[in-house]
């Protein structure tokens, strides 16, 4: 379980470092993206192994990629424009 634990951790920054690299322009800062991937994948390996138990290592790793990327995915803003507000929310 600790290996799990660690390479999700790798894993997660890993997924960190790239989007951080290829979308930096529409992403928040890197001191919310690197803890939201991390903590992404953390979270993915814990439910993997939940569901699959003990024995499944990369099966484990890659519920944690899965995850991690999804909650990185999150954190994508929108392209072009910005978002304003309504006239009924002023």
């Amino acid at each position: 379980m600790i290996w799990e634990s660690i390479g999700a951790a790798v894993l997660g920054l890993a997924l960190s470092w790239a989007t951080l690299r290829s979308l930096a322009d529409r992403l928040p800062s890197g001191r919310v993206v690197v803890p939201t991937g991390a903590l992404g994948a953390l979270f993915g390996a814990y439910l993997t192994h939940a569901a699959l138990g003990s024995g499944h290592l990369l099966a484990t790793l890659v519920g944690a990629a899965s995850v991690g990327a999804v909650t990185l995915s999150l954190l994508i803003r929108p392209r072009g424009r910005r978002l304003t507000r309504s006239a009924a929310a002023q």
